[in-house]
């Protein structure tokens, strides 16, 4: 089959098609064929050589992918199938290895190019905000970075389940963006402190930045607040105030989704399609794809993340 292949190990851009053995099946997988695969922050930083993937999984980059079960193996899903897959690895590529528990339905409402830009970031919403921090009708919610794919997403769902939604971008474009997707508060980071403008107000924050917001998340929560960091692009290290916390009982929560174990992923799966999926089949939630590319242009995909124009998801185009 024709994957991407990382030709350079010194440059992150040197992705190109390449062949490459066709994945062979383990117990409790399918072989899809992949029509599209989502773009995500994490391919940028594998491609950097800073996010290998977990142990016996692909090396090759990608995700999340949406195709059309080629060989169900020993599951009892049928050929010709057509799912969404949460990948540890190997989405960027013309078929991809799955663990059953791992595959979701295809939406009703979406082809599988769309379904391909909705499963991982549904699948680490869900398992942050609804699953952990357990936002719920009423709840103020601050989502950092609320212009990208998993913002996007972040937005549509609190909005859904009734929560008042804050978010911070770095240009008034971005704000719009969020706006029109139901946000309620418009934070431009580069103009505004948020801890200023929203002090002891956010019940829960989805935060992609890390280590540089620590402290200011932690002013920004009310009491029983709940911190959950899903990414660390400022930084791992940061100053956290103890004696700040205890008073209003608060909680930090650091988490990733790809290197939990399959078990683990299976529930989150399962859970991301029981609770989420309606609100996608019944319109409150929408893919927001905003730029697409061939396969074989998976380092221009990059070029046009890393150019922090971009907005809503991109696509690979198998």
């Amino acid at each position: 089959m024709k994957a991407i292949t990382l030709i350079d190990d010194t440059n992150p851009r040197s992705l190109e098609l390449t062949e490459v053995d066709t994945p062979q099946l383990q117990d409790g997988e399918v072989l899809v064929r992949v029509t599209a695969a989502g773009v995500n922050r994490g391919d940028i930083v594998q491609a950097e050589g800073k996010y290998p993937p977990p142990k016996g999984e692909s090396e090759i980059i990608g995700l999340e992918c949406a195709g059309v079960i080629e060989d169900p193996g020993t599951t009892g899903h049928e050929k010709g199938e057509e799912v969404g897959c949460l990948l540890a690895g190997g989405g960027y590529a013309e078929y991809v290895a799955v663990p059953e528990g791992q595959l979701t339905p295809k939406p009703a409402n979406l082809t599988l190019e769309e379904t391909a830009g909705v499963v991982e970031a549904a699948c680490t919403v869900w398992s942050n905000l609804g699953m952990l921090a357990g936002i719920q009708e009423g709840d103020n919610v601050l989502i950092h970075g609320g212009a990208g794919g998993i913002g996007s997403f972040a937005i549509q769902l609190c909005k859904a389940l009734g929560c008042t939604v804050a978010v911070t971008a770095g240009s008034q474009e971005k704000l719009d963006y969020c706006k029109g997707l139901g946000a309620d508060v418009l934070i431009n980071y580069k103009e505004q402190d948020f801890d200023e403008e929203l002090k002891a107000w956010a019940d829960v924050i989805l935060d992609v930045v890390g280590g540089p917001y620590l402290e200011q998340n932690i002013k920004t929560l009310n009491t029983d607040g709940r911190l959950v960091v899903i990414a660390v692009q400022g930084g791992p290290k940061g100053t956290l105030s103890l004696g700040r916390m205890m008073p209003r009982r608060l909680s930090v929560h650091a988490t990733t989704l790809r290197a939990r174990p399959r078990p683990m992923k299976a529930e989150i799966v399962a859970s991301t399609v029981k609770n989420v999926w309606p609100l996608i089949e019944s319109g409150q939630i929408k893919p927001n794809i905003t730029a697409t590319f061939p396969l074989a242009d998976a380092a221009k995909a990059h070029d046009h993340m890393d150019s922090g124009d971009n907005t809503g998801k991109i696509l690979l185009i198998a």
